[in-house]
Formats: structure tokens, C-alpha cells, sequence
């Protein structure tokens, strides 16, 4: 999936991933994407279980898309501590590069149950991201 990912957007899709320690020591948040394309758009899907479109911040700055957020840890029994927590708590960050066809002026976000998608229009007759180039004898 990272492949296809590095092909589709370029250097640094899915790359620079920089989450926080967990609140509880070495876990960290890094929410799983998914990433699709067609010939309007580029979709990103994006799993945040337990939490809401509050804890969640989405941004894009000079071709960057930014999704970043906060899922804490709530504490409901009063009277003793957690035994085993085996979920993950504390920030994330997660940075992609777009490509050149995508109009960020455009881009929308839906929150709904968790999951969160990105719909990225493609602007109106741009070049394709790639394209075959035929080799010949030297």
C-alpha cells in the first residue's frame, strides 16, 4: 500500500508520519489511510476509532495536507486504576504531500462514526500524475 501511495502522491506520502508516545509509554496513534483515485478525484480515507471531528484538525498549506489530533484517555471508574490498557492514547500527526493535480481550494472532509474522508477534486484538465516513457537503443 505504501507503494502505491509514493506513486500516486510523490515523495513524502505516508512517509513522515510523526506521532507522540501514547499517554501510557511506547504506544503511539497512527491512523491507517486508505487512498483512492479516479478521474475527478483522489479520496483518503482516514480510521480514527473513538474519536470525534473535534479532536481532529485537517489543513493543507503549499501542497501539504496535515491531519493531526488528540485522542485522550477518559477516565470513568473514580475508584481504582486502570489493570491493562491495551488501546492507544496521546497526539498524532500524519503529513502528505499532494500532487500537482490536485485544487486544494477544493478539498472537503466528512467525519461520520470514526472514520473521516478526504475528497481532493482534481483541477479541470490537468495532466496526468504519470506517464510511460518508451526506451530506445543508445
Amino acid at each position: 500500500m505504501n507503494s502505491l501511495i509514493d506513486r500516486a502522491f510523490g515523495r513524502g506520502f505516508g512517509l513522515f508520519d510523526a506521532p507522540s508516545l501514547g499517554r501510557f509509554g511506547a504506544g503511539h496513534i497512527t491512523p491507517q489511510v486508505d487512498l483512492h483515485e479516479n478521474d475527478k478525484d483522489y479520496s483518503l480515507t482516514a480510521e480514527l476509532p473513538g474519536m470525534e471531528e473535534k479532536d481532529v484538525e485537517l489543513s493543507v498549506h503549499d501542497g501539504v495536507l496535515t491531519l493531526k489530533g488528540e485522542k485522550r484517555y477518559e477516565k470513568k471508574d473514580e475508584k481504582g486504576e486502570a489493570r491493562i490498557v491495551e488501546r492507544h492514547y496521546g497526539s498524532f500527526q500524519r503529513i502528505f504531500t499532494l500532487p500537482a493535480d490536485v485544487d486544494d481550494a477544493k478539498i472537503d472532509a466528512k467525519f461520520d462514526k470514526g472514520v473521516l474522508k478526504v475528497t481532493m477534486p482534481k483541477k479541470p484538465g490537468a495532466s496526468p500524475a504519470s506517464r510511460r516513457i518508451s526506451i530506445g537503443k543508445g
